[in-house]
Order: C-alpha cells, then structure tokens, then sequence
C-alpha cells in the first residue's frame, strides 16, 4: 500500500484568554485540518502546510503552550479511509453552505427580475455578490484535498449562477436601451 502521509498536530495552550485559542483553532481550520479530538489535527502533508505548521508552533510556545508536531501514515487502509472521510465531510459542510448562499443569490435574481429592478446599481452589486461566491468556491476548492462529493455540485451551482446574472445583465441593457 501507498501509503499517504499526513502531519499529525498536538497542542495545548491556556484556557485564557479564549481569543487566542479561537484564533488558532480558526487559523488550523482555515488550512482545512481536520481535527481528530481536541487539540490533535492532521493535515495532509506539504512542505507549505510542514512551514505553515512551523509557524503555529512557534506562536502556540508564544501563547504559552506547547506542542509536538508529527509525520504519520494510517495503520491500515481502513484507517486511512477513515481520515480522507473526515477531510470530505468537512469540505462538504463548506460546500453546502456555499449551496445555501448560492440559492440565496438566486432568489436575490429573481426577486429583481420580478419587481423589474433593472439598474446599473443593482448589477454592480450583484455581480460583487457573485464574486465573493466565486472567491469562497476558490477558498475551498483549495482545501478539498481528496475531492469531496459535492465539489461537482457546487462547481455546477456556481455556473448556474453565473449564467442567471448574465440573463439578468442582459435585461439590465435592453431596459437601458428601452429608455433612450
């Protein structure tokens, strides 16, 4: 078996103040570790997570914690197994989320479309709503590191999107054209 190899992150840091704490865990999270219990996290390993990593270490001794930072692979497959499945799920909350946002923008279009609101102001704002889903889509895709399920449903989702604010933007133009 080829095995895969993930750095394994233990640590402990002081209760207080909470805001460290929080913002460590976040800083974990946003390179897409996967946290196995308090404290312990994994994280496929790369030499930009094994440098990333470095760095929390020395802020986690700042904070006054510590840590020990590990090499590992799975016992077996099943375990393996195991690991990615917990990397998917978590990419695939993300991604439903973003699902959510992106129905939100969609009946954002439509609510548009139905009171005829076809103004220049609305596209910008729209279209900056579009590319903030395109940049959180971006975001995860980073750390989608064994593909999740809903990947392909959301890149979809996202066309989609794009596809209804080009309509709309049509409509914005030809209302424009009608007023002249």
């Amino acid at each position: 078996m080829d095995s895969i190899k993930w750095l394994l992150l233990t640590y402990k840091v002081p209760a207080e103040p909470t805001s460290k704490r929080m913002a460590l865990w976040r800083r974990l999270k946003a390179l897409g570790a996967v946290y196995l219990q308090n404290g312990v996290c994994l994280l496929p390993k790369t030499d930009d997570h094994v440098r990333k990593l470095k760095v929390l270490e020395n802020d986690i001794a700042a904070m006054g914690g510590e840590c020990v930072l590990l090499e590992t692979i799975a016992l077996d497959r099943l375990q393996e197994d195991k690991v990615i499945a917990r990397f998917k799920a978590d990419r695939d909350d993300q991604y439903r989320e973003l699902l959510g946002r992106c129905q939100d923008f969609e009946a954002e279009i439509a609510k548009e479309i139905a009171i005829q609101k076809f103004t220049y102001a609305e596209l910008d704002e729209e279209e900056t709503d579009l590319k903030k889903l395109q940049t959180w889509f971006e975001k995860i895709r980073k750390l989608d590191f064994y593909d999740a399920p809903l990947a392909a449903t959301a890149a979809d989702r996202l066309q989609q999107c794009e596809a209804l604010l080009d309509g709309y933007a049509r409509q914005v133009y030809d209302a424009h054209d009608e007023n002249r």
